[in-house]
């Protein structure tokens, strides 16, 4: 009998994950490098989703990225998916820097790869274990819903938080 890994739907899942990580990448990279020609020297949206991609481009975040990339080069492409959070931040600087477009595919195939194992295997196999773990009691369940529902609400708030926190460009300016 052949092993769970062994089988051809564990390779279908482990491309399709593939794909999906590459889409998300590449989504990432163009947004970030297009946007800042059209947002950031014709425009300064401060509302709406032009508003939103406006001031995450500013953030201090993106220079995060930015920051590693120089540091580490390219090789910060793939690791970044074995991070979360940060990945979204190289992945926007890389666009942002200018990388082109063909070496940027290239240094991000090996780390989709390695995101798409790892969400295949050990992922899978966690949110199997919290659902058998609820399957075998209702309050188990109700538990593992209220623990998302705090993290949502606890990431909003900090958003929120972080939002105010900041001064308007008004206040620095005069």
């Amino acid at each position: 009998m052949p092993s769970w890994w062994e089988g051809p739907s564990f390779w279908l899942v482990v491309f399709s994950l593939t794909i999906v990580a590459m889409g998300r990448g590449q989504g990432t990279y163009w947004l970030a490098r297009l946007t800042p020609e059209q947002a950031l020297r014709h425009a300064h949206p401060v509302t709406g989703w032009r508003g939103t991609i406006h001031a995450w481009l500013q953030d201090d975040g993106l220079a995060r990225g930015r920051q590693a990339l120089q540091r580490w080069g390219l090789a910060m492409v793939p690791l970044c998916y074995l991070t979360v959070g940060f990945q979204t931040l190289v992945l926007a600087a890389a666009g942002v820097m200018r990388i082109r477009w063909s070496l940027f595919t290239l240094v991000q195939l090996p780390g989709a790869i390695a995101w798409a194992l790892i969400y295949a295997t050990i992922g899978f196999a966690a949110w199997q274990a919290m659902l058998a773990a609820g399957a075998g009691s209702p309050w188990t369940l109700v538990a593992l819903v209220i623990a998302v529902l705090a993290l949502v609400v606890a990431a909003g708030a900090r958003r929120h938080l972080g939002r105010r926190a900041k001064p308007a460009a008004a206040d620095i300016i005069g």
